[in-house]
């Protein structure tokens, strides 16, 4: 189910490409055509964000028949028709690029996503998401993630209390944030603290966090807070983290990854909307 929240998104989506109609469109091709179209994958990938580009048609003008051939959260291979759109030529038309930009992104984010799944597969690392997204589209992107088998960390500051480099200079040290933020929020409340070095693994982990991230951390030291913590509360690591090195950070036992290119750096993937004659 497409969310009010998405709906409005796709609109002014809509709005900002066609603010006073699609003229070449309405200067070419009488009224009444009507046409049909697929959606082609033009390199393999993982499917996220079929049923937006779905609902960016409906949205463009009616009638329009949206058929999907391929399900979000499925790979595919170049060549395949992941889907097909039936309409009023002049809708098609309006909506493609649209349809084509909510689409080719989502599941450039489902595709690297699965790509860093693969590679820790068989250790007890999941991939996390982060809140570096399109402003706006972090509903949109934090699914696509889903899609593409990792997890979603937080949806936003109000979800849970992750303590940084930034707070911890402002609150005076590790254990005078944990306890300040345990005492206003009290004890369900999940407290994640950012770490660099094993010091500050052992106070945050002694005051009460819930959870730590190892920042930037050199395997070696990961390795040696995670032996410390001996499964007593969750470890994530985050900073610098690579596809040619994610493998090796989950090697080291962390039970998280997260990884901010899942969203602020997936290349879009290469699909496109083929009209037949």
């Amino acid at each position: 189910m497409i969310s009010p929240e998405i709906e409005s998104l796709i609109e002014a989506a809509l709005r900002e490409d066609a603010p006073g109609g699609d003229i070449t469109s309405e200067s070419l091709i009488p009224f009444a055509s009507m046409s049909r179209a697929c959606f082609l994958a033009k390199e393999p990938g993982r499917l996220a964000g079929i049923d937006i580009a779905g609902r960016v048609f409906q949205k463009a003008g009616s009638p329009v028949s949206f058929k999907k051939r391929v399900p979000d959260g499925r790979d595919f291979r170049r060549g395949d028709v992941l889907a097909e759109v039936r309409g009023r030529s002049r809708v098609l038309l309006k909506a493609e690029r649209t349809a084509l930009n909510f689409l080719q992104r989502l599941s450039g984010i489902a595709t690297l996503t699965g790509a860093y799944v693969a590679a820790v597969r068989g250790t007890r690392a999941g991939i996390l998401d982060t809140r570096k997204t399109t402003p706006g589209w972090r509903s949109l992107e934090k699914y696509a993630v889903r899609m593409g088998g990792g997890v979603n960390h937080r949806r936003g500051l109000s979800d849970m209390a992750l303590i940084k480099d930034n707070h911890l200079v402002a609150a005076g040290g590790v254990s005078a944030a944990v306890r300040r933020v345990r005492e206003r929020l009290g004890p369900r409340m999940i407290i994640e603290v950012e770490v660099t070095d094993f010091a500050s693994a052992r106070e945050a982990l002694e005051a009460g966090a819930d959870m730590i991230m190892l920042d930037n951390m050199t395997t070696a030291r990961m390795r040696r807070v995670v032996d410390w913590v001996a499964g007593r509360i969750p470890v994530e690591a985050s900073g610098g983290v690579t596809l040619r090195r994610v493998r090796r950070i989950a090697a080291c036992g962390v039970d998280f990854i997260s990884v901010g290119e899942l969203t602020h750096s997936a290349p879009a993937l290469d699909i496109s909307l083929e009209f037949e004659a």
